[in-house]
């Protein structure tokens, strides 16, 4: 952005952040565990649009827990580290950094490593505080902290206290709930019960907005962010008479006419 702005040049940056999933006490645990678990070690966790921590209350964390275990044995197996299905960190100062993380909160799933093979295992953290290092930066692993909150008012002031996120999910059989954490939040794009869907969608935008970024891009969003939208407007050389309503001298007989012209028209009126 800073080389484009020497020449005048827009930019599009989708950058990242920490994804915030909130999910309700009104929902099934398993088939949320599922999903979560499916978009967080997606990759090992290396992609910008997976959960960062879980906003749910302690009466659900107890639910998902052990929903969660069942949804990691599944995909997989006993033995994460032996399984073709599970991603490596991308490279020794990731998995250092990502080594470091596990110190956070309380490991109560996972939570193994092995450096010569750049693996951890999917992890679940709880007990974690808003102040350690896993809260206060972008993941990027295949680590998912759990936080409690007292009810949708608390998760929803929780989200808005941090910087703006790349994406953000919500959870509940209630339609409303998802809708209010919609309408109550900002984040470059929204999922209501599902994973990231909604960036493999060429008919939805996908980008950041605020601290994770602006412009958009997919499908048509795409050709759109890398064209200018020329205005034009193109007039009869003729019906020159009409037009001295516009020139001076002024009156406020003109001016009367091009205000009723302009209020008809919806304030669109080209005389002006």
């Amino acid at each position: 952005m800073a080389a484009a702005a020497k020449h005048l040049t827009p930019v599009t940056l989708e950058l990242g952040g920490k994804n915030p999933c909130y999910v309700d006490d009104d929902c099934d645990p398993q088939t949320v565990a599922n999903r979560v678990a499916w978009f967080r070690y997606f990759n090992a966790g290396q992609t910008c649009v997976a959960p960062d921590y879980v906003l749910c209350s302690p009466e659900t964390r107890e639910r998902l827990l052990p929903a969660l275990q069942n949804a990691i044995a599944r995909f997989y197996g006993d033995d994460p580290q032996r399984s073709p299905n599970l991603g490596h960190i991308i490279s020794q100062k990731h998995f250092k950094r990502l080594q470091g993380l596990l110190g956070c909160g309380r490991v109560a799933i996972g939570g193994q490593s092995d450096e010569s093979e750049r693996y951890i295992a999917p992890t679940v953290l709880v007990d974690v505080q808003e102040t350690e290092p896993v809260m206060q930066e972008e993941i990027f692993g295949p680590i998912l902290p759990l936080v409690s909150v007292r009810s949708l008012d608390e998760a929803i002031d929780f989200i808005n206290r941090r910087e703006k996120p790349l994406a953000l999910y919500a959870f509940s059989n209630s339609s409303q709930v998802v809708q209010r954490v919609l309408a109550q939040t900002s984040s470059g794009g929204f999922c209501g019960n599902d994973g990231f869907m909604h960036m493999t969608l060429a008919s939805l935008p996908f980008g950041g907005v605020g601290n994770s970024g602006m412009g958009r891009y997919h499908g048509k969003f795409s050709f759109d962010t890398f064209s200018h939208h020329r205005a034009c407007l193109l007039r009869s050389p003729g019906m020159e008479k009409i037009n001295d309503l516009r020139y001076p001298p002024y009156s406020l007989r003109n001016l009367r006419v091009l205000l009723v012209a302009m209020e008809e028209r919806r304030c669109s009126c080209t005389l002006l």
